[in-house]
């Protein structure tokens, strides 16, 4: 891989952190194709195999649809995101250009007029594809390692 791609892919974990903590949800379809995977899933289940997930969205139609329910119909205490992302770490590249890499990340919580809490940590497990509007996701596997997520997951990791 070289340099400019790898700039590339950070940037595109940078962006997609930024869109989360700043709650611009409509922008968060926007990093993936239209025929992609997204799923969050508990650490126990990924590492025994099992496909029971937390969230899975396999469209950007339904990740759309997510933005429509975070947006119109829950209801919840408000509070900020605040993602942290280590730098991808990239297995390989396919003859196509796919980037197969990792990252790790940890969500901060901070509600309203109380003190920031760590809310999830993990790992995602990304294929990246090139098109013509720039890198995005084929597939975001968010394998989260604590098995408890407090109260529920609203917004995107």
């Amino acid at each position: 891989m070289d340099f400019q791609t790898y700039f590339e892919l950070n940037q595109l974990y940078a962006r997609y952190a930024r869109a989360l903590d700043a709650a611009d949800w409509e922008a968060w379809p926007e990093f993936f194709i239209d025929h992609c995977v997204y799923k969050l899933q508990p650490r126990e289940n990924h590492e025994r195999g099992f496909p029971l997930a937390t969230l899975a969205f396999d469209s950007k139609g339904m990740l759309k649809d997510r933005v429509y329910g975070i947006r119109e119909t829950l209801f919840h205490d408000p509070y900020y995101q605040r993602h942290v992302v280590g730098a991808p770490l990239v297995h390989k590249v396919d003859a196509d250009g796919r980037i197969h890499c990792e990252a790790n990340y940890a969500v901060l919580r901070t509600r309203l007029s109380k003190e920031s809490t760590v809310f999830n940590v993990g790992r995602t497990l990304d294929e990246v594809v090139p098109t013509p509007e720039g890198l995005k996701f084929a597939s975001r596997l968010v394998v989260y390692d604590s098995e408890m997520i407090p109260n529920s997951l609203i917004y995107p990791i």
